[in-house]
């Protein structure tokens, strides 16, 4: 009968050999490291390690045991260019940086940019932000603002990024790859919907409501118990109310925030129509200089992957090993290039962190047109 206690102690003898073999093969790895270094040679050759993945693979014996030994071996493979990175890192280190550290914000006399009208969400995130001390002017659509930014029309730019009920906007998303901006802060507004309407309007008189699209959805549950009236979709919230005010009629109504009815000259007629009591957007401040703030928590970056078994957790393996904290993933299809995906992370951390820069530097190697969007 076997005995598991000594099974057990087999199974730590092999450990033990295993972790110094480990230990001897990472010292290699090491003046691996320092020879690329010296010879500007790339620290990630993947045609080498297909071929020695291939190799190892093949001296196990059955299907199992070689698909065992390939995963582990990759893995072993990783980690040693991690440390690897860690190496070049340290010799590195006095490279000119691609972001500059600023110990703040400039808030005061600078031109914002929002789309929009004046009372949207977007008007109220930037109020909230900056404060009233600044120059703005709203365009019509989010590529506006950001070549507003571009054309040096303006020195920030606020954008919606993601909603906790509707999620991603994601021609936002698309906008950064596009344009070489900068995220620089964030701001979180609530989005308290109401009702609006002329002063005096009852709900019996109203025929149409008009709203942006994620807010219609957002209210839907308010809007199905009044079937009668007819929906339309509308640029933004705002916009809707300014139109319901322009047009002077009562059996006109919009979805927009109380800060734009009183703004347009509006009652509100039915408050809190919400169906999520928490919904809120998140709206990111975007800048074309390359700045951060040295106090900053939060990255953003976004890269490609090829179609290639465990490429996704390969690149997320870098936040792992180096213990960042993952806070955000998400894909956007690639234009022109059907089935493929480029991926957006927020991850925790500081671009001055000796952890973010290894975990950047490993990322800029092994994907496809690594960009950092910000650290804010």
């Amino acid at each position: 009968m076997l005995d598991l206690t000594q099974l057990r102690e087999e199974i730590d003898s092999i450990d033990d050999q295993i972790v110094r073999l480990f230990e001897e093969r990472m010292a290699v790895s090491e003046k691996v490291a320092r020879f690329k270094i010296e010879t500007g040679k790339p620290v990630f050759d993947p045609e080498r390690e297909k071929q020695k993945l291939s190799s190892l693979s093949r001296q196990a014996t059955g299907e199992f045991n070689s698909r065992g030994v390939y995963e582990l071996y990759r893995q072993i493979m990783s980690i040693s260019r991690k440390r690897q990175y860690q190496l070049i890192s340290e010799q590195q280190d006095t490279k000119k940086p691609l972001f500059t550290p600023v110990d703040a914000l400039k808030k005061e006399g600078v031109t914002v940019v929002f789309q929009g009208v004046e009372g949207a969400y977007s008007y109220a995130a930037m109020n909230t932000f900056f404060g009233k001390d600044i120059r703005s002017f709203h365009v019509d659509t989010w590529k506006d603002a950001m070549e507003a930014i571009k054309n040096r029309e303006a020195d920030f730019a606020v954008l919606p990024i993601e909603n906790s009920t509707a999620g991603i906007v994601q021609d936002n998303y698309d906008l950064l790859t596009k344009y070489d901006h900068v995220i620089v802060g964030e701001q979180i507004i609530p989005c308290q919907h109401a009702l609006v309407g002329l002063p005096g309007t009852s709900l019996e008189q109203i025929k149409d409501v008009y709203s942006h699209p994620q807010a219609l959805m957002q209210c839907r549950e308010f809007l199905e118990s009044h079937r009668e009236w007819t929906t339309h979709e509308f640029g933004n919230t705002a916009a809707a109310a300014k139109k319901i005010a322009q047009d002077g009629d009562k059996t006109q109504a919009a979805i927009s925030s109380p800060y734009a009815a009183e703004f347009f000259g509006l009652s509100v007629l039915k408050e809190n129509i919400y169906t999520n009591a928490g919904n809120s957007t998140r709206f990111i401040i975007v800048t074309k200089e390359k700045i951060y703030c040295r106090r900053a928590g939060k990255v953003s970056v976004s890269y490609e992957l090829p179609h290639e078994s465990g490429s996704l957790y390969n690149s997320l393996s870098h936040f792992i090993y180096n213990g960042l904290n993952m806070t955000k993933i998400e894909s956007r299809p690639i234009h022109g290039r059907n089935w493929e995906y480029r991926f957006f992370v927020d991850f925790e951390g500081n671009l001055s962190d000796s952890a973010v820069k290894n975990a950047l530097r490993g990322l800029e190697t092994e994907t496809q047109n690594f960009r950092i969007h910000g650290n804010y």
